[in-house]
């Protein structure tokens, strides 16, 4: 049984004779039907799920990981133009209401076909085409919208970057989760990472185990490595109010900068009051999973600062819009990820150059804690930070051979090594 959906609008005879000439890309044709279409309508939309182990366990307070699942998707343009995106999440349903699987069946069935034949050009139409008609589905409306703009970056010759704004910094610090469980390993992680020039950003998951437990775990870690590095906690809404109210005080009184999402984020008034009391400011993550949640969490006062990510806005260009609510707000910025590959990881970061402060830095290590990759190239970690392509759309093209082998439909049983 095929696991992916593909549709052809045209054959490639009646395309050749029009792919020649560049002055006439962005012509009409008619296809087999009559019906006139456009040189740079969606022709096909595949979407291939693909297993990576991770190269320790990730232990999350609802979830451990063992390996990370990512929805591939690739938009293929009547002009020959192909775009790809990936709509990632953690845990399944552990985290959130879509999987991969969800992720997969929803593109293939009700996506795809709101797509095909539109005009690849105008990610906006398509992307509002997509708004009105299917509620929520963030996480997979972030990879088509990824696709779409790598596409059109290809076509144009510019960075994704260029297309939402333009960059105003070619690279981003780049913290690194520390998720053992055990204060010894992680202590040494970080001295490790330190050592390497690769991280000096810290965020701590605790949540899972005995409050007074979590909280002497994060407490050594940061009186460890000292004013060498600056250390966070995400706490993936484990606390109720009354355990978060002492442990706020304990933790930004013992050196903790930030405090990402203590508690439920169904109790925004908990958040403000948290917020206020707090001697480490209080960060809004799982509280934010569309424009609107934005909004009111800033009129409520209920954070001091938004994690950025792109899966729960619905994509790079709406979790822009997150930011501009934000920064009216006077509230701080820090760029989050789902624990992406390589296309999602540049997706959020292609967005994430184009703002003017970016005051708690990001966390996109996503492809660092994979042992594989499906790129022709890994991304580019160095001095602390992520370099960002300047190719035109994301900047990286996808390895073929690796992707037929790690994919879960598996088309391929050994990899051709270098």
């Amino acid at each position: 049984m095929v696991n992916t959906f593909k549709v052809s609008i045209q054959t490639n005879s009646i395309l050749a004779s029009r792919k020649k000439p560049y002055q006439n890309r962005f012509q009409n044709f008619k296809n087999l039907m009559g019906i006139e279409m456009l040189e740079t309508a969606i022709e096909s939309i595949e979407t291939i799920i693909v297993d990576l182990p991770t190269i320790r366990p990730h232990k999350l307070a609802m979830h451990t990981l063992q390996h990370q699942t990512l929805v591939i998707i690739r938009v293929r343009c009547a002009d020959g133009i192909e775009g790809i995106g990936e709509s990632t999440t953690i845990g399944g349903l552990a985290y959130g209401n879509e999987s991969p699987e969800s992720i997969k069946t929803n593109l293939d069935r009700h996506f795809a076909p709101l797509l095909l034949g539109q005009d690849s050009r105008n990610v906006n139409a398509a992307m509002l085409r997509l708004e009105r008609c299917i509620r929520g589905n963030t996480f997979a409306k972030s990879g088509v919208e990824t696709a779409l703009l790598d596409a059109q970056g290809k076509r144009l010759g510019l960075p994704v970057s260029e297309l939402l704004g333009g960059r105003v910094r070619d690279s981003l610090p780049v913290a690194w989760t520390l998720a053992s469980g055990d204060t010894d390993r992680d202590i040494a992680e970080a001295e490790k990472m330190l050592d390497l020039r690769r991280h000096r950003i810290f965020k701590l998951k605790i949540g899972a185990g005995e409050v007074n437990r979590d909280l002497a775990h994060a407490i050594a870690i940061k009186k460890a490595l000292g004013e060498r590095a600056s250390v966070r906690v995400d706490v993936n809404q484990a606390w109720d109010e009354a355990v978060a109210l002492r442990a706020c005080r304990v933790l930004g009184s013992n050196g903790i900068d930030l405090i990402e999402q203590p508690i439920s984020r169904n109790n925004r008034a908990g958040m403000a009051r948290l917020n206020a009391i707090s001697p480490a400011p209080i960060m809004a993550d799982e509280s934010i999973e569309s424009v609107e949640d934005a909004f009111n969490l800033a009129r409520e006062g209920a954070a001091s600062v938004f994690a950025l990510k792109i899966a729960k806005n619905g994509g790079p260009r709406a979790v822009l819009r997150t930011a501009a609510i934000a920064e009216a707000a006077g509230i701080a910025l820090y760029g989050g990820t789902m624990l992406e590959g390589g296309l999602g990881t540049l997706a959020s970061a292609h967005a994430f150059v184009t703002l003017d402060r970016l005051a708690w830095d990001t966390e996109l290590f996503g492809p660092l804690l994979l042992t594989e990759d499906i790129l022709n190239a890994p991304l580019v970690y160095r001095d602390f930070e992520l370099h960002v392509p300047k190719a035109p759309g994301l900047g990286v093209s996808l390895d073929e051979e690796r992707l037929a082998f790690l994919r879960r439909d598996k088309t391929a049983t050994h990899v051709q090594s270098a």
